[in-house]
């Protein structure tokens, strides 16, 4: 049977829910501001920049340009904050190598290893980004998320909107390429039919490992990988 479309729908958020997003958002400036004070700017993504959060959302945060690794993981040590588990991993040959610091197993700090072409950019700002400063002044805003829905935050909840069939109003409502609208359609529609991620790349780091010399490993042994780089293999 063939799914029916939701064309508009408006959520009224309960008081569980607002307090749900008051505690993660606590969890994210106390991660934002221990890498804020070695100068370190993250941005939140995904729910947690839109407020449509539930029981299953995680504490998503980004370092949006690619840095050396220890910086990063020493602000966090040095708040009391170790990742508990450490992982590199790549979509596909051909996209961005990033690594991502598990604080616990909901609070995530992305950051990317080489520098991100603008398309891998507005991957995040298709899915909701929001910096420290308006996550502290408690704005939303807007966001697709993996349902498809364009989430539209009101004061009450948010309004949800399908994103088919409307990919150009999406674009210019989160200021963003069409491309990366189409994109994102084709790449969840094709999950949702097939029921996997398909993460070409997910490599646990040992500790005492470092992300660069992984990847530079990784670059040495698995030539598909410098497709990234725009090398041959």
């Amino acid at each position: 049977m063939r799914e029916s479309r939701i064309d508009r729908r408006e959520v009224i958020y309960p008081p569980e829910r607002w307090g749900l997003l008051r505690r993660l958002r606590e969890r994210a400036l106390e991660v934002m501001g221990a890498l804020r004070r070695r100068g370190l700017e993250a941005l939140a993504y995904g729910s947690l920049a839109r407020g449509d959060v539930d029981e299953g959302s995680d504490v998503d945060l980004l370092l949006p340009h690619p840095l050396p690794s220890y910086l990063v993981e020493t602000a966090l040590q040095e708040a009391g904050l170790p990742p508990e588990r450490r992982e590199l991993v790549m979509a596909t040959p051909w996209q961005l190598p990033k690594a991502h610091l598990y604080l616990d197993e909901r609070t995530v700090v992305t950051l990317p290893l080489l520098h991100p072409r603008p398309l891998e950019l507005e991957f995040y700002r298709f899915g909701g980004l929001l910096g420290e400063e308006g996550l502290r002044r408690g704005e939303r805003v807007p966001g697709v998320d993996k349902r498809l829905m364009l989430i539209e935050p009101t004061p009450s909840g948010h309004v949800e909107e399908s994103v088919r069939g409307r990919e150009g109003e999406v674009a210019w409502r989160l200021g963003v390429s069409p491309d990366i609208v189409r994109e994102r359609v084709q790449v969840l529609t094709r999950r949702k039919e097939e029921g996997h991620t398909g993460l070409f790349l997910k490599r646990e780091l040992s500790p005492g490992e470092s992300f660069e010399k992984v990847l530079a490993s990784l670059l040495r042994s698995r030539p598909l990988l410098r497709l990234r780089l725009g090398k041959p293999p």
